[in-house]
């Protein structure tokens, strides 16, 4: 089963970061989204199951050809890739 993190906050839409637990972008965009005070999930890309991980890589791919990360998915549409706090903060309406 994937291990997805819920974190609490204000709805602000449906956002999913997926990210490694070794990235310091990564921490730096979790931190923002916390910052922010909205309510989010996260995946450890690098934590899953063999089996697991390739699933979730092929729907990062979908998205994000490259499989870089930070990868954001807001509302099922909306793709960021990378930390761009001003992108992130205007997906969100903020």
């Amino acid at each position: 089963m994937i291990k997805i993190e819920h974190v609490d906050g204000e709805n602000k839409g449906k956002i999913l970061l997926y990210a490694l637990s070794t990235c310091g972008w990564c921490r730096k965009t979790k931190q923002l989204l916390e910052d922010l005070g909205v309510e989010y999930s996260y995946i450890f890309v690098d934590l899953l199951e063999e089996d697991d991980k390739d699933d979730i890589i092929k729907d990062v791919k979908k998205c994000n050809p490259r499989i870089s990360f930070p990868t954001i998915i807001v509302d099922d549409e909306k793709c960021i890739i990378g930390f761009k706090e001003d992108e992130i903060r205007g997906a969100l309406g903020l």
